[in-house]
Parts: structure tokens; sequence; C-alpha cells
């Protein structure tokens, strides 16, 4: 599903909403888990998911053109787990 699509959805499932008004829902609920990550926290969605940052180690890595080595600096990386209930609907039968 893209962004898109996400929009559309809300949108048939609220009808009362004007569109300007669910796109400012989606892009503050997106921009607070971003925020959060950003600060190093972790955000937690009862039944879906858990997303939290992990650390990259600095490593050397290769050109795939050239293949001459690379410095990789370290770095944040976002992580996200899926909750129980999540795993569950995924490997329903």
């Amino acid at each position: 599903m893209i962004r898109s699509e996400l929009l559309q959805a809300l949108a048939a499932d609220n009808p009362e909403l004007r569109p300007e008004e669910i796109e400012q829902v989606v892009d503050i609920f997106f921009d607070e888990i971003a925020a959060r990550l950003a600060e190093g926290g972790r955000v937690e969605l009862r039944g879906f998911g858990t997303f939290t940052t992990r650390e990259r180690e600095a490593r050397t890595g290769r050109n795939p053109r050239t293949g001459d080595p690379v410095d990789v600096p370290s770095k944040r990386v976002p992580y996200f787990k899926p909750g129980k209930d999540m795993r569950d609907r995924l490997n329903a039968d």
C-alpha cells in the first residue's frame, strides 16, 4: 500500500472528514513517529508492532563499480518488530 491508497482507504471509512483533514492526520502520525525515533525513543503501537532504531558500526565497504574500498560511517537505522497480533494475522491459515 502506498500513501495515496492509505488516504483513499481512510477517506472511504471516514466520509465526514475532508481530504485535507485526512492528509493532515496522516502527516502528523508519520511526523510524530519520525520525530520520536530521531530523539532515540521508541514507538509502540499495540497489536501492530514497535518502531525503534539500531546502531550500525562503521565499516569498510566496496564500490560496486570499481571494487575500491570505501569507508562507511556508523549510523542509526530504523527497525520494526511486529507485534504478536500482527505475526498471528500474517501466519493464519
